[in-house]
């Protein structure tokens, strides 16, 4: 893993995406992306040969890093065995990726719907979750991220949403426990974990329970900051959905396949959904794959009921070969287990040693491999370093940290005033100290802004 600098190959790159790529969530003149030569476990480079550790995983995605060796090989073999065919014949590589899922998956979530991703696993729950129920509605939290189609993203909370809200998509949105900004003036987590419940009943109770198909929520929040719910948060929400018969949708698209040290973020809690999606780091996002794990009941709607959804690629056999030599290499060098201890004796240790040392962070969070950090301006106001949904000037402090922080060969996951850390599952102990001395020396920058 020894980068070979190619400065004009990297500029002829970096030409063509000018000219050509529309990148997504982007002003196109705005931006300038680092052209990739490379990568290979924890790390990527550029055609300059300065390597950088992913503390993002890609887009918290290469749960087992770049480049393993025995997935590469499980889609070069499949491609020159099956490169592609139709999701209504019965393939192996289809068939092995559902059933080792579904062996993972908890409770009877037995049936797999496979979809290119994310963003489709949740229409396609969604669409389930209606027609099982014959309700309209859904529910779904403020601070939360669901994906960029049409439901999706009517049903994510973040400020991407504003621009593609519909207004007549369905969805009623609560405010699910957040402590450290608890909505609820909460002071302990049972006082946050009660008081959420009782809004969101409340909810429930004024949208007319009989109007509701689904509560849909990210097991533990990714993208909208990683905040683990309180205990009994999510069995208080499960009671809840059989009080009213209201499925429970558990989004596992980014918490999923060893991230939280776990197969999947709810086996944590031993909560058992109605629904799971998933994607990302099903196969480490070697080739698009995502789907929806179906339980008995649901399943059953549809046994001499058409379901009306499909995708041309619907468990394309290089996406579930990859998934399932993935699994089978989480199984096989232990990762899931890996990630946990990482979680437990490096990264929650050292992350919590930087906040003694930095007034920026006002706040470390998470679980195996899925942290956050809290950035702040003031820690006993808790004003956050950069404004909700800064940009331009008013952003400048974040942009200034991530900056550092790319400096010192770290690429940092920064989203608002956060930067989480989500390094793949198998990160060495090692890599992820050096990735902590980075970040040590990152913060320093963003301690200039603090008061």
């Amino acid at each position: 893993m020894t980068p070979q600098p190619d400065p004009q190959a990297g500029a002829a790159v970096k030409a063509a995406d000018r000219a050509h790529v529309f990148h997504s969530w982007s002003a196109q003149e705005l931006i300038d992306p680092l052209a990739v030569a490379g990568a290979e476990g924890s790390y990527f480079w550029d055609y300059e040969g300065k390597r950088y550790l992913d503390f993002t995983s890609g887009l918290v995605f290469t749960n087992i890093g770049y480049q393993h060796p025995k997935v590469v090989a499980a889609i070069q073999e499949q491609a020159a065995t099956l490169t592609t065919f139709a999701p209504a014949f019965a393939v192996e590589a289809r068939s092995e990726a559902a059933r080792l899922i579904a062996e993972r998956t908890p409770g009877d979530l037995d049936k797999i719907f496979f979809t290119n991703g994310g963003a489709e696993a949740i229409e396609n729950a969604t669409r389930m979750a209606r027609l099982h129920t014959g309700r309209p509605k859904v529910l779904s939290a403020y601070r939360s991220y669901h994906g960029a189609t049409s439901t999706a993203i009517n049903m994510t909370g973040d400020p991407r949403r504003w621009p593609n809200d519909s207004g007549s998509a369905g969805v009623v949105r609560f405010w699910a426990p957040f402590l450290y900004r608890s909505p609820f003036h909460a002071s302990t987590e049972q006082e946050e974990c009660e008081r959420a419940l009782q809004h969101l009943a409340d909810t429930i109770a004024f949208e007319g329970p009989a109007t509701i198909a689904a509560v849909v929520l990210e097991t533990i929040p990714g993208t909208a900051g990683i905040m683990v719910p309180p205990p009994g948060y999510l069995e208080g929400v499960r009671a809840l959905c059989d009080q009213y018969d209201i499925l429970f949708v558990l989004d596992e698209v980014m918490a999923g396949f060893g991230r939280t040290g776990a197969w999947f973020a709810a086996d944590h809690t031993g909560v058992v959904p109605d629904l799971m999606t998933f994607a990302k780091g099903v196969n480490s996002g070697y080739v698009p794959l995502g789907g929806v794990a179906i339980s008995g009941a649901v399943a059953e709607t549809f046994a001499r009921r058409p379901y009306p959804g499909g995708l041309t690629y619907s468990g394309h056999p290089l996406a579930c070969a990859a998934a399932v030599a993935t699994i089978n290499v989480m199984e096989e060098e232990g990762i899931v287990g890996q990630a946990a201890r990482i979680g437990e004796t490096v990264l929650g240790p050292g992350l919590r040693e930087l906040a003694d040392r930095h007034p920026s962070i006002g706040e470390v969070r998470g679980t195996g491999v899925f942290w956050a950090l809290e950035l702040v301006r003031n820690r006993e106001t808790r004003e956050p370093l950069v404004p909700y949904n800064a940009s331009g000037e008013a952003n400048a402090p974040m942009a200034a940290f991530a900056a550092a922080a790319k400096a010192r060969g770290l690429w940092p996951f920064v989203n608002m005033n956060r930067t989480h850390v989500v390094p793949p599952c198998n990160i060495t102990e090692a890599e992820a100290k050096e990735g902590l001395a980075a970040l040590d020396e990152a913060l320093s920058v963003a301690d200039e802004h603090t008061v």
